[in-house]
């Protein structure tokens, strides 16, 4: 069940409050009363706590005005409004905050609806509600809350006063003993109006509609349409929502509390983010050293490679495996490449001991089983040692004539597996 609690805060702490708890949902009120004072609003803390909370307050304390204010902008219009008013307020603009209005339509007659309340008013009735740790997002003056006629004026008695409302953005507030005062000179000044629009005598004998949802005393120029007699609070609640104007703007706007659950859930999806962002940097890390180790592997690959050709210039690892192939089609006379390959694999441990021996040419004789190589070297003994560490892998080595070319020395060898 939707519910909400509404509270009519006063100008000044000691008067009191009324509240109200109505069920948008079945339209009904679940509970209402009234407190003694201000201070009494704790009394309400825990209601607020458990429903949205709309706070009224009295619209004699606020001053609606409609303006025609030059500029196309609505930011410009805000900032030029207040100070058009200087004259019409008592007070200085700088104690006054000003908040707007969405204009039904922009006229010739308005483009700029606003409402002046003093800053030290409206910062007494926040600290109310921050006192008895009450949230509200919204305020609004009383008399906004009244049914909206565009034919006709609205009116309600709370207390010992009237509120009326006029038109959308046109509220008033009448002490119950000066009603017939007000009331003749609301009517002096409509008809004003009117007759500076008509040149006809027909303003003279206008008259106003009023539905009047209490008692009200009949005044001549007034129609009186008496309407179902309710509580005050529970009329305003049912038309409150109608009215989008909220007082709480700028400075004052209420942020989103969030609740001790959504609390708990966000701070649980951050851990839960925390620890998504560790172990995708754990695994960053681990994949950037897997790419470093097999970077350094392929490299391996090339230069060992090159360390068995030589004379093989550029070396891409993707053809490697080609590349060898056709090497052991050179060297082989046949499809039986077993006996080559296992020999080779066992000449690796001589090549690893001489390194100063590279071999530049590789050639397999099948047949005889037997692996020729032309190899270059810095001197002689190279060869002689390349030649021992062979005959201690049991090789069968028959060493080739060996040639000084400069500071090299070439020589080849025909090894046979012992």
């Amino acid at each position: 069940m939707a519910e909400t609690l509404f509270i009519r805060l006063a100008s000044k702490q000691e008067q009191a409050i009324s509240w109200l708890v109505w069920s948008t949902s079945e339209l009904e009120i679940i509970a209402s009363g009234e407190l003694a004072n201000a201070s009494a609003l704790t009394e309400l803390t825990e209601k607020a706590n458990q429903r949205k909370v709309v706070v009224l307050v009295p619209a004699n304390d606020v001053s609606l005005k409609q303006l025609q204010v030059p500029g196309k902008s609505q930011r410009a219009r805000q900032m030029a409004a207040p100070y058009m008013l200087e004259d019409d307020l008592a007070q200085d603009v700088e104690q006054l905050f000003f908040a707007y209005a969405t204009s039904q339509n922009d006229t010739q007659d308005a483009n700029c609806l606003l409402a002046a309340v003093e800053r030290e008013q409206l910062e007494q009735w926040l600290a109310w509600l921050a006192a008895a740790d009450i949230s509200a997002k919204k305020m609004l003056p009383d008399a906004l809350a009244l049914p909206y006629e565009t034919e006709s004026w609205t009116s309600v008695k709370l207390g010992q006063q009237y509120l009326f409302r006029q038109g959308f953005w046109q509220v008033m507030t009448v002490d119950q003993t000066l009603w017939p005062v007000v009331a003749e000179l609301a009517l002096a000044s409509e008809r004003e109006k009117l007759a500076s629009k008509d040149q006809d005598n027909s303003a003279d004998n206008h008259t106003i509609k009023i539905n009047s949802y209490a008692e009200l005393e009949a005044i001549d120029g007034f129609e009186i349409v008496q309407q179902p007699e309710e509580l005050p609070l529970a009329l305003l609640a049912q038309h409150a929502e109608q009215t989008s104007f909220n007082l709480l703007q700028g400075p004052y706007q209420v942020k989103t509390k969030r609740s001790p659950m959504v609390k708990s859930w966000l701070l649980a999806a951050g851990v839960a983010g925390l620890a998504l962002l560790l172990n995708l940097g754990y695994k960053g890390a681990k994949l950037y050293q897997l790419n470093q180790e097999q970077a350094a592997i392929e490299q391996q690959i090339i230069d060992r490679y090159k360390q068995v050709f030589p004379q093989t210039k550029k070396v891409r690892l993707g053809t490697i495996r080609s590349q060898l192939k056709q090497k052991l089609a050179g060297v082989s006379s046949a499809n039986n490449d077993a006996h080559f390959l296992t020999l080779l694999a066992r000449l690796e441990p001589a090549f690893a001991r001489v390194p100063q021996l590279k071999p530049e040419s590789l050639k397999y004789d099948n047949k005889r089983q037997e692996l020729r190589i032309q190899a270059i070297a810095s001197n002689y003994q190279q060869f002689e040692q390349f030649k021992n560490q062979l005959e201690r892998l049991q090789f069968k080595v028959s060493q080739g004539s060996q040639n000084n070319q400069g500071d090299q020395v070439t020589g080849s060898f025909s090894i046979k597996a012992g």
